[in-house]
């Protein structure tokens, strides 16, 4: 502010009141470029328009008449009135203090001069001179002269296209006061008292002082008036001119015709290129991220781009195949000459392939706003006009405060408020950083920690509620469900320990990427959040085609010289392009029929139960699961984790053989502990798949295995399942089961054949294959489709916890299983999410109990309408329960389940639900006591009660026999079905002792109950005849059953073991409680009789003998011989996998011989035979003649003479 001092004479009118002021104001066509840097950076923005102070302070407001007539006069003196010309084009600041004003100025001196003439004259005609004057135009203020955001405000109000004028008005302003009249949220607000005009010399006085907001209303004030009221302000996109070689402003009609041709797909993709905020910027990132953008993974039709700077964007628009492929960007590079800068250090930008209108819409509490951005090429026709699809590009307030999360919530009830008022049938898309915290963990710690109120995490849920009540649904769950999500596949058990929900899809992972992760920050702020989403509302209009992310890949950083390298680029060379992930959406119209919209493809409904608010908090869920022991522990997980590695290390090829490039085999885990739902009691189910035949691959791991037994690794039986044979083992003293398909396809496309769809020829495989691979099938279409894996995975151990407590969890009596409970809660987590809801564990809860309580057993099939789209199951009349998995050939897991098994589940289901329903209910009351046995041997008058005794062997053989009969209980569950249904038989799922037994009895006596309703459940009372005949038919199936376990001689020794079944009242039961001895400890490594056939094994054991490793190839080539035998010869395929995998062979020393189709008898090396069938060198195996080993020409296998030097197959040996 410039100095004024009285004039030698007195003065005429007193200066020095700050409620009046003289000043210039540019035509309003020149205000919106400054305004949109003083909307951020002026405090004093709302109180004055853009203007140049000729003399502030001013005169008092009674003195302004007087004042103003004076200065007329004054200039109606002058002899000559000079035009004045104001450029101002150059950016300069104040320091004052501890503030600093940014401003711009015309820095051309004689321009200067003139204007300071004026200003003089002025001074005079109030009797007052000026000694020191500097013209200027307030941009904003920073308080740090040295910080980053000073330096970036000078740099912005330096990019600012000149602002130049003929000055033709002087205006004379006075503050209103008046709180009814002046904007919200000031105290007071500058308006036009009156303004002189230089031309005519004249003063035109208002009849009453008006906002400067007010004075007219051409097109370009419109402009202005929507920046000062938070109204939306529509713009034109910038198109790049190749001609030209810049961009410059597209004209386009701003009506909502539709455009030709109409599009039939949209890709919209949202990324937050992460700002710096370090001046000079680096630029080190921008090649990763131009990278990134241009990326097949990253093209779209829509690109939003948020945290976008000044520097960023201009080199952006510089690249040229951007400028190709989004010829079209709402921000024009900053840098160019006649283009603004952005108005925030970070903005939000939107690139096209189109050319669109958009509007900045203002949002309460954020400078940043939204681009709502109108797409004229597609959209939907209703009551003859066109509705054209309106994307919002969104960023909300970051942080997890009180204050921030109030921010969003009064920014997302704007942004909603704005859409649904002025395109209410409009098709939406809202994309962006929506910065809304997802991670459960990460909630309720900062609830823990009381960094944010309970009212605040209720707010959070309001946000989300919010998305749905307006019709939005969330591409990435809807893709998830529909098409699998593979961002969660490569954690591991430990990385997810945490997780109680909300971070699956996280686009911000402060594990992985580590731009995003704060070294300063606590745990809370390292968890992973899905903060960006792409939201669509248009049932009838869109259908999600695909979903995927970006940018998750690593370059290298680009080093400037001279450049500042900002912290997070100071250690590596290589890094991420940004903080967060980038996303990408395809989406359909409902124009091309091969897709169904969203809401047209039948998916059934699931009514939401909520959690009552007793129930509602999940660190109570957490607590009471964490009391029962559920969650396994540190040392749990790296036991498995080392017990895992240690059988891949003893079954799986050496690395070598990769490099040699033969046959891959792969080993992963299934069940419970591949899905990681296992518990500290689990197995781990291993299945390796392979190239060979499952009698040479399980001939070679029990040779390795016998040889791993220094190493704690046990052999403890072979069973033979209706999968096909396993190895029951114990590998540091975990016990762990093998199962082994023989898939080469699969194992050579591992883990690709996967995401393969089922009809992809890959799966033209046997039935037994198919059975193999159908727990791994269905396990890994678990994991990708499930949209929050963590909440799906606490439910899980809530759910199995109350089964084994309620006595329903154990498929082999025909209760449920781990892959039936799978089925069962992912179905109801799908159902209820696929539309984008975030919905709670406890909700999920209450919500499956209250689902499948009402459930038609009898009638309906359980399956996943997201995967069977079309689904042509016909159900059995002897299938009491379909519950059905993902892949063949066996669809129905449920096989095991009989009618009483399916009852007893089902009643369950509705006394769990009862009691939820209850206000008061806790799930340590719903868990109880574990009391579960003691209430079933009380709730029954009858039991029939399965004896089963053994004496005279080990624990471990004897169990062998009881666990044979208790396998055979569920056929009789089965037939007691069929014959007394209405007696309701419910076995419990365990073995029962006398209370007197003990683990020093030298005999065992267990038994199995089942418990009969003799009570009716009908209105009609069941006649004592009835009843007797009822008993006499258990009778009769007892009989069978006792006849049909005594008579097999494989399991039943009558000279050690004995059993019995009968009927019994409850009074005759006993003093019994559950057997819960530790088995496990009794086990015993099996004998060779106990695992294979005996002439099998004994082909091999002569190379079981060690071979020192310096003479490898010599012993290699050395073949013990082996007895003479008829039998059957093995096959050419088993001896080349043979020579191939087996560490005591060197297949380098080893010839095929074969017939060739032209030449006749051809020989190659093994090493060099092809078995891959789609491999141009491929021979068929039926053409193999003979192998024969190179150093000393022995033939080893002879098709014709059927001799096998390998094996020891065919009728004698060779090298006798």
């Amino acid at each position: 502010m410039a100095a004024i001092e009285a004039s030698a004479e007195a003065p005429t009118v007193s200066i020095g009141s700050y409620d009046t002021a003289l000043c210039i104001i540019p035509p309003k066509h020149l205000w919106p470029a400054v305004d949109r840097l003083r909307m951020v950076y002026d405090s004093a923005y709302k109180k004055w328009p853009p203007h140049i102070n000729l003399v502030y302070p001013f005169v008092p407001t009674q003195s302004l008449p007087r004042a103003s007539e004076l200065i007329v006069s004054q200039l109606q003196k002058r002899d000559e009135n000079d035009e004045l010309d104001v450029r101002l084009d150059t950016a300069d600041l104040f320091v004052h203090g501890r503030k600093n004003t940014i401003f711009i100025h015309d820095k051309n001196p004689g321009r200067a001069s003139r204007l300071r003439h004026l200003r003089e004259v002025i001074l005079e005609s109030l009797g007052h001179t000026s000694n020191d004057y500097q013209m200027h135009m307030t941009v904003g203020q920073t308080k740090d002269i040295d910080s980053p955001l000073h330096n970036y405000t000078l740099k912005k109000a330096s990019l600012l296209p000149a602002l130049e004028w003929k000055v033709n008005k002087i205006y004379v302003m006075i503050r209103d006061k008046n709180k009814a009249q002046i904007d919200e949220g000031i105290a007071s607000q500058m308006e036009i008292w009156g303004e002189i005009d230089l031309t005519s010399l004249t003063l035109l006085k208002m009849q009453s002082p008006i906002g400067f907001s007010e004075e007219t209303t051409n097109s370009a004030n419109t402009e202005l008036n929507s920046i000062s009221n938070g109204s939306p302000q529509t713009r034109v996109a910038y198109a790049f001119s190749p001609a030209e070689n810049k961009w410059t402003p597209q004209r386009i009609s701003l009506g909502s015709q539709q455009a030709e041709p109409a599009l039939e797909s949209l890709v919209v993709a949202s990324y937050n290129v992460q700002a710096e905020f370090q001046y000079p910027p680096t630029r080190a990132r921008y090649p990763i991220i131009i990278q990134n953008l241009l990326d097949e993974t990253a093209l779209a039709d829509v690109l939003i781009l948020e945290e976008v700077t000044d520097d960023f964007l201009s080199y952006l628009c510089k690249e040229r195949a951007i400028h190709q492929y989004y010829p079209f960007v709402s921000n024009g590079p900053p840098d160019q000459a006649d283009i603004e800068p952005l108005p925030n250090h970070i903005n939000t930008i939107v690139l096209s392939k189109w050319p669109f209108s958009w509007d900045l819409l203002s949002v309460p509490s954020s400078s940043r706003g939204s681009v709502v951005m109108r797409l004229s090429n597609i959209g939907k026709h209703e009551k003859g006009s066109f509705l054209p699809v309106i994307l919002c590009a969104v960023h909300l307030t970051s942080g997890l405060t009180n204050i921030s999360v109030e921010k969003k919530k009064q920014e997302l009830q704007s942004i909603l408020g704005h859409l649904a008022r002025a395109y209410p049938r409009n098709p939406w898309i809202l994309a962006g950083d929506f910065n809304i915290t997802t991670s459960v963990y990460g909630i309720e710690t900062a609830i823990k920690r009381k960094e944010i109120s309970v009212h605040t995490k209720a707010t959070l849920g309001m946000l989300e509620a919010m998305l749905t009540e307006a019709g939005l649904v969330d591409t990435w769950t809807s893709a998830c469900v529909q098409y699998g999500d593979l961002s969660e596949l490569g954690q591991s058990q430990e990385d997810d320990s945490k997780a109680l929900g909300g971070e699956q899809g996280a686009t911000f992972d402060p594990r992985i990427n580590d731009l995003a992760a704060d070294p300063s920050c606590g745990d809370l702020d390292k968890r992973p959040q899905r903060y960006d989403r792409i939201l669509i509302r248009g049932k009838d209009l869109f259908a999600i085609t695909g979903f995927n992310m970006f940018g998750q890949s690593t370059g290298t950083l680009r080093t400037e010289l001279g450049a500042h390298r900002s912290s997070d680029c100071s250690t590596s060379e290589a890094s991420y392009g940004s903080d967060h992930w980038g996303i990408r959406c395809a989406l359909r119209t409902s124009t091309d029929t091969s897709v169904q919209p969203l809401g047209s493809s039948g998916i059934m409904s699931i009514g939401l139960k909520p959690a009552s608010a007793a129930l509602a908090d999940i660190s109570g869920l957490t607590s009471c699961l964490s009391e029962k022991s559920v969650f396994p522990s540190a040392i749990d997980m790296a036991m498995r984790e080392t017990a895992f590695s240690l059988l891949k290390d003893i079954i799986l090829p050496r690395e070598d053989y990769r490099a040699r490039g033969l046959p891959v085999f792969v080993m992963v885990p299934v069940g419970s502990y591949g899905l990681g739902v296992w518990t500290a009691s689990s197995d781990i189910d291993c299945l390796c798949i392979g190239p060979i035949s499952s009698k040479t691959f399980f001939t070679l791991a029990v040779q390795r295995l016998r040889e791993a037994a220094p190493r704690g690794v046990k052999i403890l039986r072979r069973v033979d399942a209706h999968s096909g044979t396993m190895l029951e083992l114990e590998v540091g003293q975990i016990r762990m089961d093998l199962q082994y398909c023989s898939a080469i396809t699969i194992a050579e496309t591992w883990p690709a054949a996967l995401a393969l769809p089922p009809t992809d020829p890959v799966f033209k495989l046997s039935p037994s294959a198919l059975v193999k691979l159908k727990p791994i099938r269905d396990l890994h279409r678990l994991r990708r489709t499930i949209p929050d894996f963590a909440a799906f995975k606490l439910a899980y151990q809530f759910i199995t916890c109350w089964a084994k407590r309620r006595g329903i969890y154990a498929a082999k009596f025909g209760y449920l299983s781990g892959i039936q409970i799978s089925i069962l809660l992912s179905r109801v987590c799908k159902l209820l999410s696929h539309d984008g809801r975030a919905v709670s564990v406890p909700t999920i809860l209450t919500t499956f109990f209250h689902h499948y309580a009402g459930f038609d057993w009898e009638k309906d099939v359980v399956f996943d309408p997201f995967h069977h789209k079309r689904l042509s199951y016909v159900r059995t009349t002897r299938e009491p329960m379909a519950i059905l998995g993902f892949h063949g050939p066996s669809l129905n897991t449920a096989h095991t389940a009989s009618l009483p098994t399916v009852h007893v589940i089902s009643e369950e289901f509705k006394r769990a639900d009862a009691l939820l329903s209850d206000a008061g209910m806790t799930w340590p009351r719903l868990l109880g006591e574990d009391t579960g046995a003691l209430e079933f041997l009380n709730n029954y008058t009858t039991y029939i009660k399965i004896t089963a005794q053994f004496w005279g062997v080990s624990l471990a053989k004897g169990n062998g026999f009881v666990g044979w009969l208790e396998s055979r209980c569920a056929l009789l569950l089965v037939e007691l079905g069929r014959q007394v249904p209405h007696l309701n038989p419910r076995v419990w799922p365990a073995r029962f002792v006398n209370q007197s037994a003990s683990e020093e009895d030298t005999e065992y006596e267990g038994h199995y109950l089942i418990g009969l309703d003799t009570k009716d459940s009908g209105s009609q009372a069941t006649t004592l005849e009835e009843t007797a005949l009822a008993l006499g038919n258990v009778r009769a199936s007892l009989y069978k059953f006792e006849t049909q376990i005594t008579t097999d001689p494989k399991y039943f020794d009558p000279k050690s073991s004995w059993m019995s079944a009968g009927i019994v009242s409850q009074s005759e039961l006993g003093k019994l409680l559950v057997d819960d001895r530790d088995w496990g400890k009794y086990t015993v490594e099996a004998e060779d009789d106990d695992i294979g056939d005996s002439e099998f094994w004994a082909s091999i054991k002569a190379e079981e003998e060690p071979i020192e490793p310096r003479k490898r190839n010599e012993a290699a080539t050395r073949l013990p011989s082996r007895p003479s035998h008829e039998g059957k010869l093995r096959p050419a395929g088993d001896v080349l996998n043979r020579l191939r995998w087996d560490q005591a062979m060197d297949s380098g020393d080893y010839i095929v011989g074969y017939e060739d189709r032209f030449s006749g008898a051809m020989e190659r090396s093994v090493d060099s035979w092809k078995s891959e069938t789609t491999h141009e060198e491929f021979i068929p195996e039926h053409r193999i003649i003979y192998f024969k080993r190179k150093s000393d020409g022995t033939v080893v296998w002879d098709r014709e003479g059927r001799r096998d030097e390998i094996f020891g197959s065919g009728v004698s040996s060779i090298g006798h």
